[in-house]
C-alpha cells in the first residue's frame, strides 16, 4: 500500500489552500473597497437607522391614519421632520446673527454698559477677587477689560468659528439622515426581516432576541436621555426668554449639549449669577427656583423613561450611553448603549450557559 502524501507535498491540498487564500484576499479587498466608498455616508446612515427605529411608533400611527399607505406616511414624516429640524435652525441662526450685529454696533458706539459687580462677590473662594477686579474694570472701562483678555477672546473666536462650521456640516448630515430614515420607514417590514436575518446569521438562535434588545435600547435611549435632555433644554430656554437673557436660543442649545452628559448645571449656575446681578431680586429668586427644577427634573424622568421595556438594567444602558457620548460624540449615546447592552446579555448567556438565568433562579 503506497504511503499517503503529506499535506505539505499534496498538490490537491496545496491548490485548495492557494484557491482559498485568493478568495479570502479578494473578499477582504472587496469589503475594504466597499467600506472606503460608503465611509463618508456611514454616520448619516447610522443616524437614519436610529431615527427610523426611534420614530417607528409615530410613523405607524400616521400610516394607520392614512389607511395603510406607507409611502405617503413616510413622505409626510420626512417633510415634518425636516421642518422641525430646519425651522429652529433658521430661527437660531437669525437670533445669533442679530445679537452679534447689535453687540458689534454697541461696541462701536460705546453704548455697552456693564453693571457694577454685586457686593460680596470678592469673598467667593479662588475666583472671587479676580472676578470682582475684572468685572469692576469692565463696568468702568470695557475696552481696557476686553484688551486684557484679548488672547483668550481670539482663541475662543477661532473655536467658535470651527464649531459653527461643524454645526453646519452636522445639519447637512441630519438632513441626509432624515431622508434616509424616511426611506427605511417606507420599507420597514422588509428591513425588519433583513435585520433579523443578519442577527440570526451572526448570533444563531439568540439573534432575534439580540436584535429586539438593540431595537428597544435605541428607543429607551431616545426617550430617557435625548428626550429628557430636550425637555430640560426647552424648559431652560423658556426661563431664559422670560427673564430676558441675551442669546437665549443659543444658551438653550448649549443646555441641550450639557444635559446630554448630565451637566446642565454648568450652564445654569452662571445664568443664575448673571440674573441676580442684573435683574430684580424677586425675578432672580423665581429664576433660581425654576433653574433648580430644570436641573433636577431628570432625576424624576429618567427612572420612568430609561430602560423601560429593555431586559438590560437601566444602569447598563445609562453607562453605555454616557460613555459612548464621551468617546464618540452624540451618536455614541446610541451606539454605546446598544453595544454595552448587547455585551451584557452575551456575557450573561456565556455565564449561565446550560443553566437557568439569574432572574429565573431567583424566582424558583
Amino acid at each position: 500500500m503506497a504511503p499517503l502524501p503529506s499535506p505539505a507535498t499534496d498538490p490537491i491540498f496545496l491548490s485548495r489552500i492557494v484557491e482559498a487564500t485568493v478568495r479570502i484576499g479578494v473578499l477582504v479587498v472587496l469589503v475594504a473597497w466597499c467600506l472606503q466608498i460608503v465611509w463618508p455616508f456611514l454616520i448619516p446612515v447610522i443616524w437614519g437607522v436610529i431615527i427610523a427605529i426611534a420614530a417607528y411608533p409615530i410613523y405607524h400611527r400616521l400610516q394607520v391614519a392614512l389607511g395603510g399607505r406607507r409611502k405617503l406616511a413616510a413622505t409626510i414624516f420626512t417633510l415634518l421632520a425636516l421642518v422641525l429640524l430646519i425651522g429652529p435652525t433658521i430661527l437660531l441662526a437669525e437670533t445669533l446673527i442679530t445679537s452679534a450685529q447689535e453687540l458689534a454696533t454697541d461696541l462701536r458706539d460705546g453704548t455697552v454698559t456693564v453693571p457694577v459687580p454685586p457686593e460680596g462677590i470678592g469673598q467667593w473662594p479662588v475666583i472671587g477677587q479676580p472676578l470682582e477686579r475684572f468685572w469692576r474694570l469692565a463696568s468702568v472701562n470695557l475696552e481696557q477689560a476686553l484688551g486684557e483678555i484679548g488672547p483668550q477672546l481670539r482663541t475662543f473666536a477661532s473655536w467658535l468659528l470651527s464649531a459653527a462650521a461643524g454645526v453646519g456640516l452636522g445639519i447637512l448630515q441630519f438632513v441626509f439622515s432624515i431622508i434616509t430614515a424616511g426611506v427605511l420607514l417606507a420599507q420597514a417590514q422588509p428591513g425588519r426581516r433583513v435585520a433579523y436575518a443578519i442577527a440570526t446569521r451572526l448570533a444563531g438562535g439568540r439573534g432575534a432576541e439580540l436584535a429586539d434588545l438593540a431595537h428597544m435600547t435605541i428607543r429607551s435611549v431616545t426617550r430617557g436621555i435625548l428626550g429628557v435632555a430636550l425637555i430640560q433644554a426647552l424648559l431652560a430656554g423658556l426661563g431664559f426668554l422670560v427673564v430676558g437673557l441675551p442669546a437665549a436660543g443659543f444658551l438653550a442649545l448649549i443646555c441641550l449639549v450639557f444635559a446630554l452628559i448630565q451637566s446642565i448645571v454648568i450652564v445654569l449656575i452662571p445664568t443664575v449669577i448673571y440674573v441676580f446681578a442684573t435683574a430684580d431680586p424677586v425675578v432672580a429668586a423665581i429664576f433660581l427656583i425654576w433653574s433648580l427644577f430644570v436641573g433636577l427634573i431628570d432625576n424624576i424622568l429618567k427612572p420612568i423613561l430609561l430602560g423601560r421595556g429593555v431586559k438590560a438594567p437601566m444602569i447598563v444602558i445609562f453607562l453605555g450611553a454616557i460613555g459612548g457620548f464621551l468617546a464618540f460624540g452624540i451618536i455614541g449615546l446610541f451606539v454605546g448603549a446598544v453595544v454595552l447592552a448587547l455585551g451584557y446579555e452575551l456575557f450573561l448567556a456565556w455565564l449561565y450557559q446550560g443553566q437557568p438565568l439569574a432572574e429565573e433562579q431567583g424566582e424558583s
